[in-house]
């Protein structure tokens, strides 16, 4: 592992001194082009203007030309012009989003280690973070700790968005395109003065797709990967241009498409003399969607924010307050059908679920599922019943493995207030406080499949369509208080010092919304947790302070040597209650159907996550401008870093946090730029991520691993050209080449351990020894991949109609793989594949 590391260094290095004429388009570490002199991008990294070029840290930048000639418009664009920087989104639902910046995570249902801040206010929902967010101008993505400067949320780094201010005259904008797949999209806005000093800005978008995968069952067959979203932003700006502004914002935003498009991969290398295909290598999977349930997955959005600021001359006042209210939830099918849970029931209620079960399987013995899937006559498992019994694998088109309706609600309200200096003197200072109050409810609830449709609620009587047999629900409420200061000191022209300092503290509680109920099919609660008596309300004050440090010498306009170090601070918190229970149960001290003693450990309620942060690097440009560079170092210690795990089993799924007790990283990026004439310019990054999990109580055998969902580097190189094709007219063409190294997504990986099926081998009619059903993950990790996109096309100042090729050359990759260790496989998800299309635009 560590001389894959130094190989790859050695590549990146190579490709820099052998080709000069590949490189990043200025220090704004991203792979993306800015508008003229880099030293006219001016960003707001410190809560103040100040030159990109003079700011202390890593900042990729964005600018309006940037997201026009890219056709970026969301996170998920913005990460992958971005070296060091991954993300994972929508691959369960809209709403599920984890960014990745050098090694640190956000843990799904934790929150996220990335700030969003948009036009000066904080979005706290995850859900937010892959959303429209209006007409973009300008997007910062910060890397390293920036909690000290942009609060909550922001540990691993932040992204900062500017929007569409209103225009002094009417002004407005329309993009439409079309792809295959049936795939639409279109944006428009209107902006302009209301009255002297006040104007407005009214923006939507609408995109659909088909998607690029079919469900071979159902008969509408594009149900896996379609959606359908819209979204509505108004602004209106009251004060322009004078010493007391207020601007007033609300966004309204509705999802509809698929969820959860995965497969499963089995990981049982002894079980593979029957089928090699129970030993399957994650990255040569075949994808087949053939679930007789119809995944949905509904969100609605609506945020409204007020800031007002004043000027008092020497110094400005900024408050602002957000209420935000975001709902969602999806329905898919289940993952229980090879653990017989829905074959018998202990309730008289649920025999027409297991009647059903038994019907589907009849009806569709022999139909074609992914090796080494098999129906039979009858849905038990064929390695216990090899006559004719069935394995399906999770999300099969039987009913034998149940529905799952999983619920996410949240509403926020929060507010900040800032006093800070006018960046006049060699002293600028900020301080501030903020609150944020956090209403949240969430559920996970699995119920038989009757093939009658599914009542979306999360619990549903054993007489209904689709009994309850295991749920996890809970409300969590949190109160979040913080102050904050910082202080820069510029005592000469070509030095500055600057210190930050904040503040958290995070009181959470959990109460259950689980009913006194059940398992129609097992006798037992429909929450483990209450076999051990009632699920009581649970509390707990997570608080953290959060120092930056920053230096910063520039001995020309065109060169800056700089230091940072930080902390980075998540909250703690707590899962579902009964998960602690649930697994133990299963996996460790006295599994139903056979003892694997797998040795997890997870708790009710997770640990806070700390880390330390410290950063080394110069950017600059020589050649007037023309070869720009900007590198940096750094290492961080994670304590506690939070994780997210999957368990699957005969109980049906649990999703939780855990945490890690000690991760290090560190790296180096490379960013270069270089403008060959006027109008042709070349540039390329790199990033290189080392990491190691020092301490792990949850899982002691992983020490050595990776951090999860890190990818060992990323790559990217492109290149611009614009051209006049008159007066007028310009052909702009544009390429972008992203490499992304091979990435595990557990701490488990190359290990063999315990599966469920060790513990019921002996125990069957194989009386085989349990060893033969250990599972082994080491063909568990993504490879790396790389994914080409093109843009080519003619503009004027007011038209412009280009064609683009997304992913052009088809490359199949995986968006994300989710081991479930004690189960024995992974649950892969694939990623986007080619999409050719044409886009028009036009403003006034």
């Amino acid at each position: 592992m560590r001389a894959t590391y130094w190989m790859v260094s050695a590549s990146i290095a190579g490709l820099v001194i052998a080709t000069p004429a590949l490189a990043q388009d200025g220090t704004s570490g991203a792979a993306t082009p800015t508008d003229g002199d880099e030293g006219a991008i001016i960003v707001t990294a410190r809560r103040q203007n100040e030159r990109l070029q003079d700011v202390p840290a890593s900042v990729a930048v964005l600018t309006s030309a940037a997201l026009e000639r890219t056709g970026a418009t969301r996170a998920e664009d913005f990460v992958q012009l971005t070296p060091g920087v991954t993300i994972v989104t929508g691959t369960a639902e809209a709403g599920d989003t984890q960014i990745n910046i050098r090694g640190m995570n956000g843990a799904r249902d934790a929150e996220s280690s990335v700030a969003l801040v948009v036009d000066g206010i904080l979005k706290t929902n995850t859900a937010q973070l892959n959303q429209d967010q209006g007409t973009l101008r300008q997007v910062e993505i910060l890397k390293g700790p920036q909690g000290a400067i942009y609060g909550r949320n922001a540990a691993a780094g932040a992204i900062v968005v500017q929007t569409l201010k209103p225009t002094d005259m009417l002004s407005g904008g329309v993009k439409a395109s079309y792809g295959e797949h049936d795939t639409w999209g279109g944006s428009a806005y209107l902006a302009g003065p209301l009255m002297p000093g006040s104007g407005f800005v009214l923006s939507g978008s609408y995109d659909r797709s088909d998607g690029f995968y079919k469900n071979a069952f159902l008969d509408d067959a594009s149900v896996v990967d379609d959606y359908r979203r819209w979204s509505v932003d108004g602004r209106v700006i009251l004060g322009m241009n004078s010493d007391t502004m207020l601007d007033l914002k609300a966004r309204y935003g509705e999802h509809h498409g698929a969820s959860l498009p995965f497969n499963a991969a089995f990981a049982l290398p002894l079980f593979a003399g029957v089928n090699p295909a129970f030993y399957e290598d994650v990255n040569r999977h075949p994808f087949n969607f053939y679930s007789n349930v119809r995944p949905t997955n509904d969100q609605t959005s609506f945020d409204v924010s007020a800031k007002l600021e004043h000027d008092f001359g020497g110094m400005k006042l900024t408050a602002w307050a957000l209420f935000s209210d975001i709902k969602q939830d999806l329905v898919a099918d289940g993952t229980s059908a090879d653990f017989a849970r829905y074959i018998s029931a202990a309730n008289p209620a649920a025999q027409s679920s297991v009647d059903a079960c038994f019907a589907s399987t009849a009806a569709l013995t022999g139909y074609p599922v992914n090796q080494p899937g098999f129906i039979g006559a009858i849905p038990v498992p064929f390695i216990f019943a090899p006559a004719s019994g069935s394995t399906f694998g999770p999300y099969s088109p039987t009913t034998c493995d149940g529905i799952q309706y999983q619920l996410r609600n949240q509403k926020d309200i929060s507010g900040e207030v800032r006093l800070a200096s006018s960046g006049n003197g060699p002293f600028n200072w900020q301080l501030g406080a903020y609150y944020l109050h956090i209403d949240r409810t969430v559920g996970v609830s699995l119920g038989a499949d009757e093939g009658q449709g599914v009542i979306k609620q999360l619990y549903n009587a054993p007489d209904t369509v689709n009994p309850t047999s295991l749920l996890l629900a809970d409300d969590f409420n949190t109160n979040v208080y913080a102050a904050f200061g910082s202080v820069d000191w510029k005592p000469v022209e070509q030095f500055s010092v600057g210190l930050a300092l904040r503040y958290d503290s995070e009181h959470r509680t959990s109460s259950s919304l689980v009913p006194t109920a059940s398992d129609p099919f097992t006798g037992g609660p429909i929450n483990p947790g209450q076999a051990f008596g009632p699920l009581v309300p649970q509390s707990g004050t997570y608080d953290q302070l959060q120092p930056k440090v920053s230096l910063s010498w520039r001995p020309s306009n065109t060169f800056n040597l700089y230091a940072a170090w930080g902390i980075g601070f998540k909250s703690g918190g707590f899962n579902n209650q009964g998960s602690a229970a649930l697994i133990n149960q299963n996996f460790n001290d006295g599994v139903t159907l056979g003892t694997i003693n797998a040795g997890v450990s997870v708790q009710d309620q997770y640990r806070k996550e700390k880390s330390s942060a410290f950063e080394v690097g110069m950017k600059g440009s020589v050649f007037e401008d023309r070869l720009t560079f900007d590198l940096a170092g750094y290492y961080t210690r994670v304590t506690d870093m939070q994780f997210f795990e999957f368990f699957v089993g005969g109980f049906g799924l649990l999703r939780v946090v855990s945490n890690i007790d000690q991760v290090d990283i560190k790296g180096a990026e490379l960013n270069l730029g270089l403008k060959v004439i006027d109008g042709w310019r070349f540039f390329a990054s790199g990033n290189l991520t080392d990491s190691e999990i020092k301490k792990n109580a949850s899982r002691p055998y992983t020490i050595g691993n990776k951090s999860p969902y890190t990818a060992d580097y990323t790559i990217n190189l492109g290149t611009e050209i614009t051209a006049p094709l008159s007066e007028a007219t310009k052909l702009l063409v544009r390429a972008d080449y992203r490499v992304t190294g091979p990435t595990w997504f557990s701490t488990v990986q190359c290990q063999t351990r315990p599966s469920l099926f060790s513990g019921l081998l002996p125990i069957s009619a194989l009386a085989l020894p349990g060893f033969v059903g250990d599972a082994n993950y080491c063909q568990s990790r993504r490879e790396a991949f790389g994914v080409l996109n093109l843009r080519a096309g003619i503009q004027t100042d007011r038209f412009s109609i280009a064609a683009f090729a997304n992913n052009m050359m088809d490359r199949k990759y995986l968006a994300e793989v989710i081991p479930a260790i004690e189960f024995g496989g992974s649950f892969i998800s694939p990623g986007a594949r080619r999409l050719f299309g044409v886009e028009a635009s036009a403003k006034f």
